[in-house]
């Protein structure tokens, strides 16, 4: 205690403030649930509702608390299981746990109790497909690509993309009232979407996943295989969000929509297969963001119109 107090006297620095602490572990709380990724999701979760049917507004809400919940749960649980390769890449070094910050039990409980209650939330709030279908987000995100398939195959972020799937699924089974049929477009939509999207980020940082032994795609097959792949999971991408126009779920409005978005999609993804820069490879990740966010209001806009 004297030598604490000696060396703060020494520097001419005082105790930290108690606020000071207390901002730090509010703000590396939040940092488990990785609120920035959580957007989109809501956002897929949200749109979907309005394309399901007219739920009210707090239904909405609620629905978009329970999947927030689920979300931050799932990514709570991921800061605790992936601690070791974290502390390995420059990007993630200052996270809660790799910095010393917070001990990893405490973010495995935050990540269990958020689960716990998304699930309690849905069942209660909108019913228990939607519940069920949030918590299968969580179990996938969790189980199949943090625990099984991210440190072991190239295929990790096509797989286990799906959990990014489960969030319009939710949305779509709280305003309907259980499984619809139709929600598994939206679901395949994402799911195709994860790999170009993803891979296109992966090669800003692929020294970071090299640094912790990750097999992602471009450290382990190089960049022109990933550009190619790149190129192949965009077609697959346009041609899935095609498919609801065919069967009749959605119609022109949302098709001329789809059309215009995959044309752009598919250009960015040859110029980055052309050019193989690190501006290209930014300028497709976040047009893949654009890209699935006005897709999806535009399902909104053909169902209401």
């Amino acid at each position: 205690m004297s030598t604490s107090v000696s060396a703060s006297s020494a520097t001419g620095a005082g105790p930290v403030p108690v606020t000071s602490n207390a901002r730090q572990l509010v703000a590396d709380l939040v940092a488990l649930t990785k609120p920035k990724v959580q957007v989109l999701l809501l956002l897929t979760t949200v749109t979907a509702m309005y394309a399901a049917g007219s739920p009210s507004i707090w239904l909405v809400l609620w629905t978009v608390v329970g999947g927030s919940l689920a979300s931050g749960g799932a990514s709570a649980v991921n800061h605790w299981y992936d601690r070791d390769i974290d502390r390995l890449m420059e990007r993630t070094q200052d996270r809660p746990i790799p910095s010393g910050r917070m001990q990893p039990y405490v973010a495995l409980w935050v990540g269990l109790w958020l689960t716990i209650a998304s699930f309690v939330l849905l069942a209660v709030v909108a019913n228990i497909t939607a519940a069920l279908l949030a918590l299968a987000g969580f179990a996938w995100y969790v189980g199949v690509y943090t625990m099984w398939l991210k440190r072991r195959t190239t295929n990790n972020i096509v797989i286990g993309g799906l959990a990014g799937a489960f969030p319009p699924m939710v949305g779509w089974a709280a305003v309907t009232g259980g499984f619809a049929v139709d929600s598994l477009y939206p679901f395949a939509i994402v799911f195709a979407w994860t790999a170009p999207h993803f891979w296109a980020l992966s090669m800003l940082i692929k020294d970071d996943y090299a640094a912790a032994s990750i097999p992602m795609l471009p450290v382990v097959k190089g960049d022109a295989y990933t550009f190619k792949a790149i190129v192949i999971w965009s077609a697959i991408t346009v041609l899935v969000s095609v498919v609801p126009v065919v069967t009749g779920a959605f119609g022109m409005i949302y098709l001329a929509i789809a059309l215009l978005l995959g044309v752009e999609l598919m250009r960015q993804s040859f110029v980055l297969l052309r050019k193989g820069t690190r501006a290209a490879a930014l300028s497709l990740h976040l047009y893949a963001l654009i890209y699935l966010t006005v897709l999806f209001a535009g399902m909104v806009l053909d169902a209401k119109i």
